[in-house]
């Protein structure tokens, strides 16, 4: 955790609203959009980031630091999210959107990154068809930006659950996208610097 979260923390945990509200809009857009790629509805995402940062604020004193502010931060959201979907288990009200299409730029020059867009695209589409379990995984890891180790502090699992939860994203991501691998040439997918599909 930087000093600078450090030292708005310990403000807001005394009841300074001013370092609330900065830590509100340092961790706002992060929140907002891991559950809006979750829920998949605007309206649905704006209420669990309310409940969310509503969590934090009431149990902020008891934040002990022994994790980032941020993973602390997500595993409230997580939890918002899990109780989220059992209130609205077979509703038919959750009716996920398809967010990822305003996540590719529609503005570049005629036919430049055509295929990139389209790749995006299914690779967006296929991660919402994961089970939720992998699902949470790529988001946390991938679009969140959280470490291994974060992610499994968010989910409440296992580092190794992790590595093996994104191997098996890897193979299903693979055969949904039509890639396959032969000796001569391997075809790969850029999700993240330095890794692959």
């Amino acid at each position: 955790m930087n000093s600078r979260t450090r030292r708005l923390l310990k403000r807001a945990q005394k009841a300074d609203t001013n370092a609330a509200s900065e830590l509100l809009r340092l961790h706002y857009a992060d929140v907002y959009s891991y559950l809006r790629r979750l829920c998949g509805s605007q309206p649905d995402a704006d209420d669990l980031t309310q409940q969310t940062f509503l969590k934090v604020w009431s149990s902020l004193d008891h934040f002990k630091g022994r994790s980032k502010f941020s993973t602390w931060l997500h595993r409230i959201a997580y939890n918002c999210y899990i109780d989220w979907q059992r209130r609205n288990a077979g509703s038919a009200l959750n009716l996920p959107d398809q967010w990822w299409l305003q996540c590719v730029d529609d503005n570049p020059g005629p036919f430049s990154n055509l295929a990139e867009r389209h790749l995006a695209r299914q690779l967006y589409e296929a991660v919402d068809q994961l089970d939720e379990d992998k699902k949470q995984t790529v988001h946390l890891h991938y679009y969140q930006g959280l470490s291994l180790r974060e992610t499994a502090k968010v989910l409440g699992v296992a580092t190794s659950t992790v590595k093996y939860r994104l191997r098996e994203v890897f193979k299903t991501l693979r055969v949904k996208l039509g890639f396959r691998e032969t000796r001569s040439q391997q075809q790969r997918i850029s999700i993240a610097e330095g890794e692959s599909l």
